[in-house]
């Protein structure tokens, strides 16, 4: 039977070691302080996140309210800041097709089927169009009121992209909702 020591600092591998009492600990990949514009935490802004989407190469749309749009051959994704200080980032994939009304039941039973096998992501049913079509959604709420390092919103943008196509293509094939 293996005996597991009880301090990191007693294996006899290459594992980090504890920090001894009268040292500061760091973080691995911690900056020195040389790219401490490369690690800022600063809050959650649109302009940020357009920042990513440009960095990913992503085009976007700014809308009359100063959400960000982008916008895929099959679905559009939605960035916005919502919350009393526009702390949290929403994050919303909807899918361009829609579906009919006497699909409502097949509707919701394929969202609940897609909520149940992923984490990212929580899709529903919104209201009736103004063609009374049913469209479906598929969001996330990212709350930063403690601020966030520009990589973060980068890979939360990434991320999301990624997971709404997934999303889309779900629906289309597996799903067999449009």
């Amino acid at each position: 039977m293996p005996r597991w020591p009880w301090r990191v600092e007693q294996t006899r591998t290459n594992v980090a070691q504890l920090p001894r009492e009268d040292e500061t600990p760091k973080a691995v990949g911690a900056c020195d302080g040389a790219h401490d514009d490369v690690a800022r935490i600063a809050p959650v802004t649109l302009q940020r996140v357009a920042q990513a989407l440009e960095q990913l190469e992503i085009r976007y749309l700014t809308d009359g309210d100063g959400s960000l749009l982008a916008l895929w051959e099959r679905h559009a994704v939605l960035f916005a800041l919502e919350g009393p200080s526009d702390e949290i980032l929403v994050i919303r994939a909807r899918p361009h097709a829609t579906v009919p009304p006497d699909w409502a039941d097949r509707s919701y039973r394929v969202v609940n089927e897609w909520n149940h096998t992923r984490r990212f992501y929580k899709a529903y049913v919104g209201d009736p169009t103004d063609r009374g079509q049913l469209p479906i959604y598929a969001e996330m709420q990212v709350p930063l009121l403690s601020g966030v390092h520009d990589a973060l919103i980068a890979e939360l943008v990434d991320c999301a992209a990624v997971v709404a196509m997934g999303f889309v293509d779900w629906l289309h094939d597996e799903g067999a909702l449009l």
